[in-house]
């Protein structure tokens, strides 16, 4: 079994180079979320050259979406039974740093553009993940549900935190992968987050009459500085997980990541605001660092500072033991197909495990890109990882659907 499906992913190796090329062509710069329909058309026109059916549906939207272009969500099933193994991924790509990003081209062995790495080429590994399984007619106890979403780079409100609130996502799951570009690791954990903006009011006058107005930005000063005993708590804290270097086991509390406010050097600013994130390791508590978080402006305010706070993001940790059914068949796979036992650790980031871990699916994170290429200006994917990444997948799903 295993040869047949190795052979068979080689076959498809520069078909699923010339997809990633096309998906990372379509410009689904996120934010503004642009080319959802697009995108995800040009991914059902390869599905049905694959002979694989789907469905495209569009997200309704929000009350906070109106006037954005709509989004599409798209789903394709192979196999029989209610055992269900996802393939989840995003399609929305960061917005590009110049504009030849959306021009992908190869070089030196390696295929550069917007998106390549997070995670167009995952997504064309796993679509023809599919492929090997339906062309090598393996008896499956179960069925892959490959499930592509809009609107990961900017939280998941209108992609996948709306297939769960909807009870569409992770239905039968006894399992998840997802292509992030983990840089050849397993992620198995995440961070949560919690993100504000605090918005603190004053008073404009002339500088010559600054007397008559109230200083918005000492007024954030102040807040900034009553913040500084629970950053330096928080930053004291450290996760189990395993996650390098040293340093980057520690909670996270950064303030100031934007910072806007005034309007002149010669006038007594009326409005500065600031965000805060919050980076929240598994072993802590997402709705007891709120309140600890929220707790603290609210003594500023009560102590005589005009403030508002909006949260601009919330979202769960999520973690899984290597030790699930999936996390072996995975590892074993990786062992197979790169002759290197993999290694387990955790995102420094969000991931959308989340979502699955919450209905107590296991969800792991593995894909062709690197990390620390992705978002940046001359983002990559190596080509030989296309392929490895999308055999890693078909042995995988031939594994734990196995009859």
């Amino acid at each position: 079994m295993s040869d047949h499906l190795l052979n068979a992913v080689d076959s498809y190796r520069q078909d699923m180079v010339e997809f990633t090329k096309a998906l990372v062509a379509i410009p689904t710069e996120n934010p503004p979320g642009t080319a959802c329909r697009q995108c995800v058309e040009r991914i059902g026109q390869e599905l049905d050259k694959l002979g694989l059916g789907y469905v495209i549906a569009e997200v309704p939207r929000s009350a906070s979406c109106k006037g954005a272009e709509p989004r599409f969500w798209l789903s394709s099933q192979f196999g029989n039974g209610s055992r269900t193994l996802y393939f989840h991924g995003h399609y929305d790509v960061v917005p590009a740093s110049n504009s030849n990003q959306f021009q992908p081209y190869v070089k030196g062995g390696n295929l550069f553009g917007r998106g390549s790495s997070d995670m167009k080429a995952g997504l064309a590994s796993m679509t023809y993940a599919v492929k090997a399984l339906k062309d090598c007619v393996l008896e499956l106890n179960g069925k892959v549900c490959l499930t592509l979403v809009p609107d990961e780079e900017t939280g998941g409100q209108q992609g996948s935190a709306y297939l769960a609130s909807a009870g569409l996502l992770g239905q039968d799951g006894i399992g998840m992968l997802m292509p992030e570009p983990t840089s050849g690791l397993v992620w198995n954990a995440s961070r949560g987050a919690l993100s504000l903006r605090v918005t603190v009011r004053g008073k404009p006058a002339h500088v010559g009459l600054h007397y008559q107005g109230v200083n918005a930005f000492e007024g954030m000063m102040a807040v900034a500085a009553a913040l500084q005993d629970l950053k330096t708590e928080v930053e004291s804290r450290k996760t189990k997980e395993n996650i390098q270097p040293e340093v980057a086991r520690n909670s996270i509390m950064l303030l100031g990541g934007r910072c806007e406010g005034g309007t002149n050097f010669n006038v007594v600013p009326d409005v500065c605001s600031f965000t805060i994130d919050r980076r929240i390791n598994p072993e802590e508590d997402l709705l007891v660092e709120k309140e600890r978080l929220l707790g603290v402006l609210e003594k500023v305010r009560l102590g005589g500072i005009d403030l508002e706070v909006e949260i601009l993001q919330e979202a769960d940790s999520a973690g899984v033991s290597k030790d699930t059914a999936l996390g072996r068949a995975l590892a074993e796979s990786i062992q197979n197909v790169t002759l290197k036992p993999p290694t387990f650790a955790m995102c420094p980031g969000l991931l959308e495990i989340r979502f699955y871990a919450r209905r107590g699916v296991p969800a792991f994170a593995y894909g062709p890109g690197l990390l620390s290429v992705s978002h940046g200006p001359s983002e990559f994917v190596k080509l030989k990882d296309i392929g490895r990444c999308a055999a890693v997948y078909a042995l995988t799903a031939a594994q734990l659907l196995a009859t």
